[in-house]
């Protein structure tokens, strides 16, 4: 595990940096610690290890999404911090109940990715536009159908779960890096993520936190330059009439 601050408010927590890097964050506010995503089962000591390390403790949780990866151990988080709140968007709490449909208005594409119910119940559903703390709340579906992402208001860092990802270059959700194309295989609806990516892009954000890579400072060129790689992707994909795969 790998454990890194950035500026005063921001700790970066790293399961497996160098095979399969699974990022989690705290974000430091005035009465301690805010979790963003709860990494791969196994990871409860270090995170709470890294939160008494730089001297506060974990208040609340809030998740990008609900796939294993980010909500792997929130069960035994919940366990070891009594009254902690937990915190999901209104839609993607489903799916961390275990109800795995879509919505009518959705495109009616099978969901990807590795989903885990989780016993702990979210004590606050998120809407766009919401702050937790120093955190406002943005919606970013495309990965997932609920996907949110979070914007320090403070210092301007876009934490955006799986939205992007710079492991093995910058690339939006759905882009396959071939050297690690696992968040792109996860991924729902490429057209959808290419749009929240647009979205996540005008918030100008300084730094680039991500589920899985490194923390990119100024990253807006990158962010351009891979948002360009998709809509290529997306445009050959329509051009070819397979811009959406329905369900089974």
């Amino acid at each position: 595990m790998r454990v890194v601050a950035h500026g005063e408010n921001m700790v970066q927590i790293t399961r497996y940096p160098r095979v399969f890097p699974v990022n989690c964050y705290l974000v430091r506010e005035e009465d301690g610690f805010t979790l963003i995503d709860a990494g791969l089962p196994g990871s409860e000591r270090a995170i709470l290890e890294a939160a008494r390390e730089h001297g506060g403790e974990i208040r609340r949780v809030v998740l990008t999404h609900a796939h294993g990866d980010h909500v792997g151990s929130l069960d035994a988080l919940g366990g070891a911090l009594p009254g902690v709140e937990v915190m999901v968007s209104a839609r993607e709490a489903r799916f961390l109940g275990g109800e795995m449909s879509l919505d009518s208005g959705e495109p009616q594409v099978r969901l990807r990715g590795g989903w885990r119910v989780c016993g702990t119940r979210p004590t606050r559903l998120l809407s766009p536009g919401e702050r937790v703390g120093s955190l406002e709340v943005v919606s970013s579906p495309g990965h997932t159908p609920g996907h949110v992402a979070f914007l320090e208001t403070r210092d301007g860092t876009l934490f955006a779960g799986d939205a992007f990802q710079t492991r093995a270059g910058v690339a939006v959700a759905g882009t396959l890096r071939v050297l690690f194309p696992f968040p792109a295989l996860a991924t729902w609806h490429e057209p959808t993520a290419l749009e929240s990516a647009k979205l996540l892009r005008a918030l100008e954000p300084s730094r680039l936190a991500v589920g899985h890579g490194e923390v990119l400072e100024e990253p807006l060129e990158a962010m351009d330059r891979a948002i360009a790689v998709s809509e290529r992707r997306v445009g050959r994909s329509e051009d070819a009439g397979v811009g959406v795969r329905r369900v089974a």
